[in-house]
């Protein structure tokens, strides 16, 4: 009989740790609640003992995000969960995930810290964890680098302080499927009270493993999954969500397993992600890549037409990416197009399926023809909204070969009105650029810039996409528009409105401390 094996969501702690992939609170709230949507059994959404911006996410999370477990991440220390605590206690389903190394050279060069010690520490960590919260989970990190022997007898002594579910590591992706599900094999069976708790896994991609170690598991006897959207996470990344459940669904016959997780939303979701943290997944990323459901080679085309199944294992609706088109267009009623979100899997409260519709009308009077991509694209811009300390008002380029390029930007602003510079610089998004800042009064370093067509066409829309950096700190911004000038400056503004914005919030006081 198939078994159900827990799916466990770490984007937004594991996933957002990779460098230059941060989100602000808005962003998190609105991903948490998107894979919300998606089905896992839980969230882990962040470490709150990190920052005061990390707790407040938390809670946020917590208090707003409803049915899955909402999980904070924390040290073996009292303070971390004290932290933890305050940041999940407001969820229905808290839980505080508490966790020690165990590996030889943790233990020697980090830790210094002696194997009897680390039993110790682990045990009074669950101890105390679950004196507050009734759910604890306890990782052992560098599971897979651990002497299997100790590795059993700490998970032991974590079971009997009063862990509910135990997580075993393969912290820096080292481990090789068969190994990997002997260990699993060897935890089952040398942990006398293994079954009073939930067994879990999280892999790491180091070797490009992860997903493989962890189907290994499963088909071992874990019984949860720990994994990131689109496989984000630190150095190469986690198990990606989207592997692993379809991997589940479309082979549950040799696997004999299932997750409740709603593969229709993984689409969506993906491509939430992505806006969010400006980083797409390559082309040939397996499940949400863009060639994932492509066929170029004419035996392939020949094979797809006469039957999918022929070289498709599983449907783009199944994930759900739509395959039939509806053309819209400037003449197209407000009905129609929030049908249409609904059908790309966008859960668009009112006002904003409102503001959507607007941009859309405005793009369709650019365009003959609005695309699904389009509309998915206006739709991501829709709900990652931050408090607007600047808007683009207009913008007036002096460009060519042979002169140097100016540019003349005004921004709107709510208490201060228009302001306008006029700067030069290596070019008109240079030069923009430097326009801005001098409205805005501060010097970010622009790390990153890509701009790509969402669709083919010379009327196509750009998607331009920036990363800047200020006070140790990065932020993602994101533009859309048909001149690729104006997507450029749209980002650029979008991700010094979220820099603004992070900078008013470490203002405040932070209320949960």
């Amino acid at each position: 009989m198939p078994r159900k094996i827990f799916i466990f969501d770490t984007t937004l702690r594991d996933g957002e740790q990779a460098p230059g992939f941060s989100m602000n609170l808005a962003e998190k709230l609105e991903v948490a609640r998107q894979i919300a949507r998606l089905g896992v059994d839980a969230i882990e959404a962040g470490f709150a003992i990190a920052s005061s911006g990390d707790a407040a996410s938390v809670r946020e999370i917590a208090r707003s995000v409803k049915g899955p477990v909402i999980a904070s991440l924390a040290r073996a220390l009292e303070k971390d969960i004290d932290a933890a605590w305050e940041a999940v206690r407001s969820s229905d389903r808290p839980r505080i995930h508490t966790f020690i190394a165990t590996s030889p050279i943790h233990m020697e060069f980090k830790l210094k810290m002696s194997p009897d010690a680390v039993v110790e520490r682990a045990a009074s960590a669950v101890r105390y964890a679950r004196s507050l919260c009734p759910d604890v989970e306890f990782s052992a990190e560098d599971a897979s680098r651990s002497d299997p022997a100790f590795l059993c007898r700490v998970i032991q002594a974590a079971i009997e302080a009063g862990a509910t579910t135990i997580n075993v590591p393969d912290t820096v992706g080292y481990a090789v499927p068969d190994e990997f599900g002997e260990l699993i094999r060897a935890v089952r069976k040398g942990v006398p009270d293994i079954d009073k708790a939930v067994l879990s896994v999280h892999c790491h991609n180091d070797l490009g493993l992860a997903v493989a170690n962890s189907l290994a598991a499963v088909a071992a006897g874990a019984q949860q999954v720990e994994c990131t959207v689109n496989g984000l996470g630190e150095r190469a990344g986690n198990a990606a969500l989207e592997e692993l459940v379809m991997a589940m669904q479309t082979r549950s016959d040799y696997l004999h397993a299932f997750c409740a997780v709603d593969t229709t939303q993984i689409y969506a979701t993906s491509k939430l992600v992505s806006a969010v943290t400006g980083v797409r997944s390559q082309p040939n990323k397996a499940v949400v890549g863009e060639n994932a459901f492509a066929h170029e080679s004419g035996i392939h085309q020949h094979g797809v037409l006469a039957n999918a199944a022929t070289y498709e294992i599983m449907t783009p609706e199944s994930i759900g990416l739509p395959r039939n088109k509806m053309v819209l267009g400037k003449h197209s009623g407000r009905h129609a197009f929030e049908e249409r979100l609904a059908y790309l899997g966008f859960v668009v409260p009112k006002e904003k399926a409102a503001k959507i519709f607007e941009e859309f009308k405005d793009l369709a009077d650019k365009k003959k023809v609005v695309s699904d991509l389009d509309i998915e694209a206006l739709a991501r811009g829709a709900s990652l909204q931050v408090p607007e300390f600047f808007r683009l008002d207009r913008f007036v380029i002096n460009s060519g070969s042979s002169i140097t390029a100016t540019s003349a930007v005004r921004l709107s602003a709510e208490d201060d009105g228009v302001t306008e510079r006029v700067a030069t610089g290596d070019g008109p998004i240079d030069a923009s650029f430097k326009a801005i800042d001098k409205i805005v009064g501060k010097h970010p370093t622009l790390e990153d810039f890509s701009l790509e067509a969402v669709t083919g066409g010379k009327d196509a829309q750009g998607e331009a996409r920036v990363k800047i950096e200020f006070g140790g700190k990065r932020y993602n911004g994101r533009g859309l528009s048909t001149d690729i000038v104006e997507a450029s400056l749209r980002a650029y503004i979008a991700a010094i409105n979220v820099m603004l914005h992070d900078t008013e919030e470490l203002r405040e006081p932070d209320s949960g401390s």
